[in-house]
């Protein structure tokens, strides 16, 4: 079997191609939108790619071709060779990287999301895209309000144009031009990020695993719908702890010697995930006072403080989703309460 390495570029990638005994049989730039017109012409092959944005794109033109696939972990690249001693170009990194592809039968390699997996993550990382924007607009506002003393009524994001119209408004100099430009854009991104909004609930509507997690109190389309595509599938963790670990809810350690100390979470993982399951969190805690798993973050609040507790039902609720998607079964608070304290 040869072993095809790609350093993958945007326009240009360098391919490095050796054989079963690792000899040198090809190396040179190729189009990266070509590539897998490249690998159908390939004999059956390792293909070794380092994780990027066109890795996955490459991987399934790779897999459909025939060949046997292996994303490695950028964090993990240097270990292999790529950019060694200081010196990194393309021709370097391939041949690194194919090197250690005939050395190696097993390589660390990061999971490969389907295709319409990848479609979700894209989708919500758009709406987040959108949400981070009006934030940092609706900041700017606030912050020029201080500077002259406007203080602006509370509500949510949806009404904040109206409310600065007013409060401005109310002054004899008005709304600055220029702080009318962040307010129209404001708008604007409401109403896209409202659309965002109904196509994410569109998409849990028709899927039948985010209609299950929806079942959960607090858990609702946006948060169904990430976690779905964070996990992709439920095969890839052995059980509810490595889910939480791998979502980065779980206590670090930072220990040596006889020196034992625990830190906070690791926040390892999809931030994004792990955000969205702490306003779910917040969520249950305030809508379902005598739910169980909340009673029980109850306790937990008595003695680490509200916000622990708060990231422990998170925890808590990630687990409980990933038992729902494996089992296939709805949320009953009393028998996940049940089966966690057992």
């Amino acid at each position: 079997m040869n072993h095809i390495a790609i350093d993958l570029g945007g326009r240009k990638s360098q391919v490095c191609v050796r054989g079963a005994e690792g000899e040198l049989k090809l190396q040179r730039k190729h189009d990266t939108r070509d590539l897998g017109l490249f690998l159908e012409g390939q004999p059956k092959s390792r293909v070794i790619l380092e994780s990027s944005a066109e890795a996955f794109k490459v991987a399934d033109a790779a897999v459909a071709a025939g060949h046997e696939v292996r994303v490695v972990p950028a964090s993990l690249a240097k270990a292999l060779g790529v950019g060694a001693r200081g010196t990194k170009t393309d021709e370097r990194d391939a041949r690194a990287l194919s090197e250690m592809s005939c050395r190696m039968e097993v390589l660390p390699t990061v999971h490969i999301p389907a295709p319409r997996t990848r479609e979700l993550r894209s989708t919500c990382t758009a709406r987040e895209a959108l949400v981070s924007s009006r934030t940092q607009l609706i900041n700017s506002v606030r912050g020029y309000c201080r500077t002259q003393l406007v203080q602006l009524p509370a509500g949510p994001a949806q009404t904040f144009p109206f409310r600065v119209r007013k409060m401005l408004g109310m002054r004899r100099e008005g709304m600055p031009a220029m702080i009318g430009r962040l307010v129209v854009a404001i708008e604007a991104l409401n109403v896209q990020i409202a659309a965002a909004d109904k196509e994410l609930e569109g998409i849990a509507q028709q899927d039948a695993i985010c209609q299950r997690l929806i079942t959960v109190p607090g858990v609702g389309p946006v948060t169904a719908v990430r976690y779905r595509a964070a996990l992709d599938e439920t095969e890839r963790f052995k059980d509810a702890h490595k889910v939480e670990a791998y979502l980065g809810l779980t206590p670090g350690e930072n220990s040596s010697s006889e020196r034992m100390q625990r830190t906070g979470i690791t926040k390892a993982g999809p931030s994004q995930v792990r955000w969205t399951l702490v306003q779910a969190a917040w969520c249950l805690w305030r809508t379902r006072p005598q739910d169980p798993n909340v009673l029980w973050a109850v306790n937990v609040a008595e003695r680490r403080g509200r916000r622990v507790a708060i990231v422990a039902l998170a925890r808590k609720l990630s687990g409980i989703l990933f038992a729902m998607w494996r089992d296939g079964t709805n949320y009953d608070a009393h028998h996940n309460s049940q089966k966690h304290q057992a």
